[in-house]
């Protein structure tokens, strides 16, 4: 499967809020090679990964590691988080400010 395809399967609101989140990681590191590494878009840059996933109630950001997501964390702590994810529902806001620094943390850039 491809990326294409998986962002193809998504509901429209799910697909624009996905393909955001690929399009601000592409900006970022667009020497960053994209794949379907673990059955979703992924992105590796060196040692760094992050990756985006489409979930049954909300869209993950998935980085392995909570240092990647502390500072976001911090200046947004009523946004669900997981050990090294962050968890966007549907009408979360998406800081593409903060979550830039959080791409920048898990591809090492």
């Amino acid at each position: 499967m491809s990326i294409e395809d998986y962002l193809a399967g998504l509901p429209t609101q799910r697909r624009k809020r996905v393909g955001r989140l690929l399009e601000l990681i592409s900006n970022i590191a667009p020497q960053a090679e994209a794949s379907m590494k673990y059955k979703m878009p992924t992105f590796v840059l060196g040692n760094g990964w992050i990756s985006v996933g489409n979930q049954k109630h909300y869209v993950s950001l998935y980085t392995c590691s909570s240092e990647h997501i502390a500072s976001f964390s911090n200046k947004h702590p009523n946004q669900k988080t997981g050990k090294g994810c962050i968890n966007f529902k549907d009408g979360d806001e998406l800081c593409e400010k903060d979550l830039g620094q959080v791409i920048r943390s898990a591809l090492k850039l």
